[in-house]
């Protein structure tokens, strides 16, 4: 069996030795930084199959800037934030630049290994569909999307979109026809499933908000991605 090659970052020694032994007895090849620094330097010319990183890190890098270097550097590895310092605000900061899970601490050994089982068979599975699906095109309106090459074009203009915001309006656009509820395009940009309507509501609102910016021409009037008042949302593409 091929061994999964993850990397644990956290400022905290207990932390690193907890995580790097719980996987190391699934049949991980852990390496740990410390610091951002640190990590930095190891993601620089090292590949890895999974991340496991606390935002809050010691020194001037912390936890969003290693996200950034990941995304732009090895843009396949899975991303788990393991942290205590838990708000709305960093959780969907670091959403937005594509994270897999968000997980608080503290957490069970079963707990983190049953986690990291799931994200890693998750992005088998989407190997496995972007192989089966080399260059998936979907034209509405104005949208041209190839999903090969995770691009949305508006009017033939290239939209600069996250991750998160990426999968939204694909799935707004795939669904052109109804109105989506809150807890369905949470749950499909988080691959989480709200306890209810009102937090659902909360989240969604920020990555409609920050996706307007990006579609409309007066984010606070939209043309395109439209609020059915109690309802959810849907887009306006024809």
């Amino acid at each position: 069996m091929e061994k999964i090659h993850t990397l644990v970052v956290d400022d905290e020694a207990g932390i690193r030795f907890f995580v790097e032994e719980t996987l190391h007895r699934s049949g991980h090849d852990v390496s740990t930084a410390k610091t951002g620094d640190e990590a930095l330097a190891i993601l620089r010319d090292t590949p890895f199959d999974l991340v496991i990183l606390d935002l809050k890190l010691g020194g001037k890098v912390d936890g969003i800037k290693i996200l950034e270097a990941i995304r732009w550097r090895w843009p396949k590895t899975s991303v788990i934030i393991l942290t205590a310092h838990g708000s709305l605000d960093t959780a969907v900061q670091a959403i937005d630049h594509g994270i897999d899970k968000y997980v608080q601490k503290p957490i069970l050994p079963k707990e983190l290994r049953k986690i990291v089982e799931e994200v890693l068979e998750e992005r088998k599975n989407s190997q496995n569909v972007a192989k089966d699906v080399q260059h998936q095109t979907l034209s509405k309106g104005p949208f041209d999307v190839d999903e090969s090459l995770h691009q949305v074009r508006k009017d033939g203009e290239k939209l600069d979109l996250t991750p998160s915001e990426f999968t939204l309006i694909v799935h707004l656009l795939r669904n052109d026809d109804r109105v989506i509820s809150p807890e369905e395009l949470v749950e499909v940009v988080r691959g989480y499933q709200p306890e209810d309507v009102i937090e659902a509501r909360q989240i969604i609102k920020w990555y409609v908000h920050r996706l307007r910016q990006k579609v409309e021409i007066d984010s606070s009037n939209p043309e395109f991605i439209l609020n059915v008042r109690g309802v959810g949302y849907r887009i306006k593409a024809e």
